[in-house]
């Protein structure tokens, strides 16, 4: 039996392919776009996983959207009524949208379904599950764990922006729900808004940040804003926010609170922001753990599943994992919006169907490392570059991997596209920006001259999984980068008097480890351990360059620019590769260097995407 998920209309759409249970593909419309965030139709990645598996819509039994457009349009109905006449602004733009496209998305669906190709022969069905019933099945149904207790958290589905759920074999039963307007997504979202950042993406930017400030905002917080329970529950004074009736996510009494408008997108940087983002990430953690203990003591489970946008905060992450309220976590690499896709397949297939369920005997999830995505053959890949101008040299595996690791050993920023693409927003080894962590130097550089974003951001490592513990205060599994953990004691370096006086960003240029490229001010780091059995090329990499430097970690950062999707095709590595500071690019077994290549085609990548 085949399934197709679907998740799209928000944000972050994608389509997801599942046989007979078995996920065959998973891809991210924005990186076949090239539109970051892409809402549209997942036209691309469903023609992707068709291609991937060898046959056409025609073949498949089931297309699932990932909610119910119901359900979310009965919600903004009660929510104006509810509300009115103050969100009348916000009623008259989202209400003829939803009436003229949204509320009759099950038409929708099937006119999309019949432009794709053989698409007017497609006889299945079409189903609908509900926003958490996907996420939580995307965390669950891939996991390691016969069963589980499973935490989604997001900004809002159809009403339930919490739940608290458990599975057992193939079936997942959501116990208790939280509602809109009370989401701990949406709170998040309200300070990445307040702190000048892109709400649905800057998320991650305000968590980088937070390290910087002192979280002195929090009893603000929690007298004004949001009233947690010991269990976790909690519920917003919708005083200080407007994205219920208007189109922002704070109010006038959300800026007097906190002493001002919130921050305009590129203005600089100040002590407020970062006390703001270290104020909010600090209520996060909280809420996490509280909702944490409360889901095993009802469950009784010792293993937790985690899905929902809130769940890629993996400095919350970490501290539920130290805390040791459950004996193991596993959080679904594509935790929001475009997981739903793979999660309503799974649904489909598992309660629909009841179709059983299979734990791997190895403790392994099924989500192949989630490289889930295309891949192109050595003769393609050159056939590609040739077509884009490009100049390389071809070599074998071991002649490609020794290039790449002295180019690394020689402090140079690496482009590197190797096998399937990732599924979900991190680059783990196989559409990844790579660099020398040792150098005091890297982070800057590929900030400013790679990547062209903010200079406080901080690099992720990638280490190889037998060697974390000696380099990590972390010694388990952390395939999806989700995972935070501080760089271990004995390599870390104290800072001299002079240092400890410095605050915010003057923080940045301070070493404060043998890997400092990757250390962040706090001594932190977010972990990707990388397994032989699932990405044996980055893994021959990380030990080529271990032999020359004595050290089993790279700096991994996504490979592309601020506001651009991540890489795809050789195409878009090549482009990225001749509008930035990248010196060394290897695709499949073609290996470039920047001074080998026709200046003429460079492009000026700091204006080629919209900033997010």
């Amino acid at each position: 039996m085949r399934i197709l998920g679907i998740s799209a209309f928000y944000h972050d759409s994608a389509a997801a392919l599942v046989e007979d249970g078995n996920i065959v593909a998973a891809g991210q419309e924005e990186r076949f776009s090239r539109r970051k965030h892409d809402p549209r139709f997942p036209r691309a990645a469903i023609e992707y996983c068709l291609a991937e598996a060898g046959f056409t819509i025609a073949d498949v039994d089931h297309v699932v959207f990932y909610e119910k457009p119901f359900l979310k349009f009965e919600r903004l109905l009660e929510s104006y009524f509810a509300t009115a006449p103050r969100g009348f602004a916000s009623f008259r733009l989202a209400i003829p949208l939803w009436i003229k496209e949204k509320l009759f998305q099950k038409k929708m669906l099937r006119e999309e379904i019949e432009e794709l190709p053989d698409g007017r022969r497609w006889n299945g069905s079409l189903l609908f599950t509900e926003h958490h019933q996907s996420h939580a099945a995307s965390a669950f149904f891939p996991s390691p764990y016969e069963s589980a207790a499973i935490l989604t958290m997001d900004g809002v589905g159809e009403w339930c922006t919490t739940s608290l759920g458990h599975g057992v074999g193939n079936r997942l039963e959501l116990l208790k729900e939280l509602h809109f307007p009370h989401s701990l997504g949406l709170l998040y979202s309200a300070f990445t808004f307040y702190t000048g950042f892109r709400v649905n993406s800057g998320e991650y930017k305000v968590m980088g940040l937070a390290p910087y400030g002192t979280p002195r905002y929090v009893q603000t917080i929690l007298d004004n804003l949001i009233h947690v329970n010991e269990d976790g529950t909690f519920h917003m004074d919708q005083r200080y926010f407007n994205y219920i009736t208007g189109l922002t996510m704070t109010s006038p009494a959300f800026d007097a609170l906190f002493g001002g408008p919130p921050r305009k997108p590129e203005d600089q940087l100040t002590q407020r922001e970062m006390d703001l983002a270290a104020s909010i990430q600090a209520v996060t953690e909280m809420i996490v753990l509280r909702l944490a203990k409360s889901i095993r003591t009802e469950t009784g489970e010792r293993n937790l599943c985690l899905a929902g946008g809130v769940a890629l905060n993996c400095v919350a992450n970490g501290k539920l994992l130290r805390e040791g309220i459950f004996d193991s976590i596993w959080i679904q690499p594509a935790a929001g919006d475009a997981g739903g896709a793979l999660g309503a397949a799974l649904s489909a297939w598992h309660q629909y169907h009841d179709q059983p369920r299979s734990v791997r005997q190895d403790r392994r999830d099924t989500m192949a490392g989630s490289y889930l995505g295309p891949t192109y053959s050595q003769p393609e890949i050159e056939r590609r570059l040739r077509e884009a101008g490009a100049t390389f040299e071809v070599h074998d595996d071991a002649d490609t991997i020794e290039r790449t690791a002295d180019a690394l050993t020689e402090g140079k920023a690496v482009g590197w596209m190797q096998g399937r693409m990732e599924f979900g927003p991190r680059a783990l080894g196989g559409r990844s920006i790579l660099g020398d962590p040792r150098s005091p130097t890297m982070q800057k550089t590929l900030n400013l001259k790679v990547k062209y974003r903010e200079s406080f951001r901080p690099f992720a490592p990638s280490v190889k999984r037998e060697s974390v513990a000696d380099w990590f205060d972390h010694d388990g599994d952390s395939p999806y980068m989700l995972i935070v953990g501080d760089v271990a004691k004995d390599r870390q370096r104290t800072m001299t008097d002079e240092e400890q006086e410095l605050f915010g960003i003057d923080k940045l240029n301070v070493a404060r480890s043998e890997i400092p490229a990757i250390t962040h001010v706090d001594y932190s780091a977010r972990i990707q351990t990388v397994h032989r059995e699932t990405n044996p090329r980055y893994w021959d990499l990380l030990t080529a360059f271990e032999k020359r430097t004595n050290c089993p970690v790279l700096i991994n950062t996504s490979f592309n620019v601020r506001g651009e999707p991540i890489v795809c095709t050789p195409e878009d590595a090549f482009r990225c590769f001749m509008g930035t500071g990248l010196d060394h690019l290897a695709v499949g077994n073609c290996v470039m260097t920047k001074e080998r290549q026709d200046p003429a085609l460079a492009r000026d990548y700091k204006t080629e995407f919209a900033l997010d």
